[in-house]
């Protein structure tokens, strides 16, 4: 068993300089520490014990990636009560078995910018979870989430700090001015634009869903028009994710999230005013919908469910249908208050819930009175 920490080919630092808004994961220090699913847990502690920085290990079945678990995790269950007596024998497979839990792995070609984005939107017991980098097929390798939010925050100082040394550089000219006032504006567009959608589907994520729905809801308050609320869920993802693993789960929610975009831009005709498609949750999306009647909005949600049928997208452990479906909830109402908001939020998740309930793969409306 053995570890070898691999430098960026560009550079023997772990942070490298002049980062950029181009710069991917490739261009940190990842870790290269694999053990195969066979070895003992206490062999594997004794590693932990004498490199206190690893992050986790990955796991591998004749030489075959099979799963991380991070130091943090390995360390909880082996320090529980007779968690010693109980997993230090045996292979450290019978832990990671009890252990596992959703794991990030992102391509050594994607974008740091992108990767801090993906780390920091997972659920809160996993942001310092460890992120998997697959450098090619069947390479793996582990990288400190601390290590891309370092690098995160020196693009950012990198992009303002250059425009600072132009502004008080007194033999600056215009053109290189105009430039750096440019390459901020665009760096800082970007960040916006990441801060604001979700890393893996590239759609709206939950904090621009819910500015626009506060920025809407008082839109249309005051124009006294309608708002409609569609909440979207995939039937028995986590068997999907069970059966075909987290990568496919991860192909399968930006299939999704593709296709609902483009049958609401389809509907466009019907539709007057902007809509907003959004990732709600882990497999859950929300569209909604402003100056929009409850049937149109039915009939939006109608043709989204069977757009996705058609993407016929195997699902062999759903309890529903042979492809990948969705059950949705909709629900309408005219805003009047800022305290009758959540009530609109709670109609769809109910029109849901009932979906769910009469058996999926369909549309239930909810009205607000």
């Amino acid at each position: 068993m053995s570890v070898e920490f691999l430098p960026p080919s560009n550079s023997q630092e772990k942070l490298p300089k002049n980062l950029s808004l181009e710069s991917t994961l490739k261009d940190l220090a990842v870790l290269n520490f694999q053990v195969e699913a066979s070895s003992l847990a206490k062999e594997v502690a004794r590693f932990f014990q004498a490199h206190p920085l690893l992050p986790g290990v990955i796991l591998t079945v004749n030489g075959e990636f099979l799963g991380m678990i991070s130091r943090r995790r390995f360390m909880e269950r082996m320090s529980r009560p007779y968690g010693l007596d109980t997993f230090a024998g045996r292979p450290i497979m019978a832990l990671y078995q009890i252990a596992q839990t959703d794991i990030l792995i992102l391509p050594g070609v994607a974008l740091i910018v992108v990767a801090a984005q993906r780390a920091m939107q997972r659920q809160p017991e996993l942001l310092y979870e460890p992120i998997v980098v697959q450098l090619e097929a069947q390479v793996y390798r582990l990288l400190d989430v601390h290590q891309v939010l370092v690098a995160l925050s020196e693009i950012h100082q990198q992009a303002t700090g250059y425009i600072r040394q132009l502004y008080y550089n007194l033999s600056v000219t215009q053109a290189e001015l105009e430039a750096a006032n440019s390459q901020l504006k665009s760096a800082n567009s970007a960040l916006y634009r990441l801060a604001n959608s979700d890393g893996l589907t590239q759609v709206a994520n939950r904090r621009c869903f819910n500015e626009y729905f506060e920025k809407k809801w008082q839109e249309l308050e005051q124009e006294a028009a309608e708002l409609s609320l569609i909440l979207c869920d995939i039937d028995f993802f986590k068997q999907y994710n069970d059966t075909y693993g987290h990568q496919a789960g991860d192909a399968c929610l930006q299939q999704v999230a593709k296709t609902i975009v483009e049958a609401v831009n389809y509907s466009t005709g019907e539709v007057s005013g902007e809509t907003l498609v959004a990732r709600y949750g882990g497999e859950e999306f929300a569209v909604i919908l402003p100056r929009t009647s409850p049937e149109i909005a039915v009939s939006i949600a109608e043709k989204i469910r069977l757009w996705i049928k058609e993407l016929e997208i195997e699902h062999i452990n759903s309890e529903v249908c042979s492809s990948v479906t969705l059950s949705m909830g909709v629900a309408s109402t005219v805003p009047r208050s800022s305290a009758a908001q959540k009530n609109l939020i709670a109609a769809a998740d109910r029109a849901l819930y009932q979906a769910k309930h009469r058996g999926r793969d369909r549309v239930i409306l909810d009205f607000i009175f």
